[in-house]
């Protein structure tokens, strides 16, 4: 199976990058800064010949407005898969879009860090571009609220549109088994058309 990476270089990117290659794929990871250079701009003439496109583009967090500029990569994605014939498109998405209680995500509660709320409606936004896109074969893939740098157990859960927390209350994922759960959806393709939520 041959795999196109955007956003190769970044914490969750270089971590899906190496679980694929790991597995045995034939990936090509892309980057806007790396050796290997790539933009989603490009998407529909990068992307001919692979079977998979993987995106782990994620909104800027410069003190920029994300959401239009995030948009737009997501419209050329999505336009660009669609003109290349490649099958599928897994999306690495957001948290903040996840339910926490009736009508309510988690980008919309008082205490959700004013330093992520941008990023998290461009990342909400961007779904609703999915949704949408009723002729491709998409999978949104949402974090736990809390990911990062961690260990590798090859261990965690799914769910749906709501937030998964443990009996603590806490919501995590290490960016290693996050990017297992990526991979796995890649082999399996147990979520076509859907938003899954990953977290211990």
């Amino acid at each position: 199976m041959k795999i196109l990476l955007f956003g190769a270089t970044g914490m969750l990117g270089s971590r899906i990058a190496a679980e694929l290659a790991g597995r045995g794929f034939d990936v090509t990871g892309l980057s806007r800064s790396g050796p290997v250079k790539g933009d989603v701009r490009d998407t529909g003439t990068l992307a001919e010949g692979y079977d998979v496109v993987v995106s782990a583009i994620a909104p800027p967090r410069d003190g920029t407005e994300p959401e239009g500029p995030f948009l737009d990569a997501t419209r050329a994605l999505i336009d660009g898969v669609r003109a290349a014939g490649a099958s599928r498109l897994i999306a690495v998405g957001g948290a903040g879009g996840l339910k926490v209680g009736p009508g309510l995500d988690l980008v919309d509660t008082p205490d959700f860090p004013e330093l992520y709320k941008k990023e998290a409606l461009a990342q909400r936004a961007a779904l609703d571009l999915y949704l949408r896109a009723e002729d491709l074969d998409w999978t949104y893939v949402s974090p736990a609220a809390e990911i990062a740098p961690g260990e590798r157990t090859g261990v965690y859960r799914i769910g749906g549109d709501h937030l998964l927390t443990d009996p603590d209350g806490r919501s995590f994922i290490s960016a290693e088994d996050y990017a297992v759960a990526i991979a796995d959806e890649v082999e399996k393709h147990a979520h076509p058309r859907r938003r899954i939520t990953v977290a211990y």
